[in-house]
Order: C-alpha cells, then sequence, then structure tokens
C-alpha cells in the first residue's frame, strides 16, 4: 500500500499516511493521461481564428486583363490567393477544439496520475490545512517550512478562502478541491500537497 509523508502547518514532520490503494497505487496509464492532457489543452483553445476566401473579399468580380495575348499567365480575378489584397487559401474558420473523453477513461487518468506522483514521494500530505488570515506570507513560509520548490498544486476538502486567496498570487501555485481536481494540474505540478481531510473524498470520488 503508497504511503506519504505528513506534515503539520508549521512543517513538522508527522510521520507516514497510508493512501488508497485503489487510487494512489495502481499502475499508471500513461495513454489515458496523454488522452486527458490533450483534451485539456484542446479545449483552452479559443478557435476563433478567422480569414477570408477568395469569395468573401470584397472586389475582383472583373477579370484583370483579356484571356490570351498578353504573355502573362491567365487570371480570372484579383480576389485569387496569389494575389495581392486576394483571400486566403483553405482560410481558418471559427471552430471548436473539444475533445471527448469518456468518464471511465478520465477516472483512470486521475488514479494514474495520482499514483504516480504517489511512486515518485511527490504527496505531502498535510493535518488540517487551513490558515488562520488571507496572507500571501503565510502561505510562502508553509512552504518553506515543507521544503516545497517549483510548482505546486494544492487540494483542500472544501473551500478554504484563506488558502485560496493567500495562494493565488503565488507563481506556479494552484490550488483545488477535492472532488474537482484536473489531471493537468497534477501532472504539471513538481508537489501534490493534500489536506488529510480530503483524502477521504478523493478515494470517494475516484476510486471506482
Amino acid at each position: 500500500m503508497p504511503k506519504a509523508k505528513i506534515y503539520d502547518m508549521s512543517g513538522k514532520d508527522m510521520g507516514e499516511i497510508e493512501l488508497s490503494d485503489a487510487v494512489f497505487g495502481i499502475t499508471p496509464s500513461a495513454a489515458s493521461v496523454h488522452s486527458v492532457v490533450r483534451a485539456h489543452l484542446a479545449a483552452r483553445r479559443q478557435g476563433t481564428q478567422s480569414a477570408l476566401t477568395r469569395a468573401e473579399v470584397s472586389g475582383g468580380g472583373i477579370k484583370p486583363y483579356r484571356q490570351k495575348g498578353t504573355g502573362r499567365a491567365r487570371q480570372g480575378s484579383t480576389r485569387s490567393p496569389q494575389w495581392t489584397h486576394g483571400g486566403v487559401a483553405f482560410a481558418p474558420k471559427p471552430r471548436s477544439y473539444t475533445l471527448h473523453i469518456n468518464k471511465k477513461a478520465r477516472r483512470l487518468a486521475m488514479r494514474s496520475a495520482l499514483s504516480q506522483k504517489a511512486a515518485d514521494n511527490k504527496v505531502l500530505v498535510i493535518d488540517n490545512l487551513d490558515l488562520p488570515e488571507i496572507k500571501t506570507k503565510s502561505f510562502v513560509a508553509f512552504l518553506n517550512a515543507l521544503g516545497v520548490e517549483g510548482k505546486s498544486y494544492v487540494v483542500t476538502k472544501d473551500v478554504r478562502e484563506n488558502v485560496v486567496k493567500s495562494a493565488r498570487n503565488l507563481q506556479g501555485v494552484k490550488t483545488a478541491f477535492a472532488g474537482v481536481m484536473s489531471v493537468y494540474d497534477i501532472v504539471n505540478a513538481g508537489t501534490l500537497i493534500v489536506d488529510k481531510a480530503a483524502l477521504e473524498t478523493i478515494g470517494e470520488v475516484f476510486a471506482k
């Protein structure tokens, strides 16, 4: 059964805690993680790029010169793609880049991402992760006490306003709630910091 180190908010080592084998102890599926991350990045694309085809550019209705006798290539419109101010060949149009991933594959990807983090010893469990006030300096001190450097993903059981607002100005630090975690953010983070109370919720939501 996978284990993770547990700390308090001051960074004091409180030993180890066992993690759910069904969520943190499976053999990771790289293919499912890749599919979900790819779908996540595709969904972030606006899909608003647009250009005009030769049919949509104004003008060009008259033949620029006669068909034969000029020595030049025949042309039917000055709005063809090869002309300056002409339309765009195969012009991009607004579209959705959304990729469909079924629920079972998403859950497998989540368990795979969590299991890989546990296997890499990148999961830190915090006993009662909360702050008495909204203060970025306090959150930085918390991360320093844990020895966390680089990107981190902080997961709480429910809305902890003091934690969310204290961390939101820190580059590379993201917060989430146990039931709505992102596979992309887990993979992208160097360290996964989880509230002890959130472990039960994570097991209930993603174990099946």
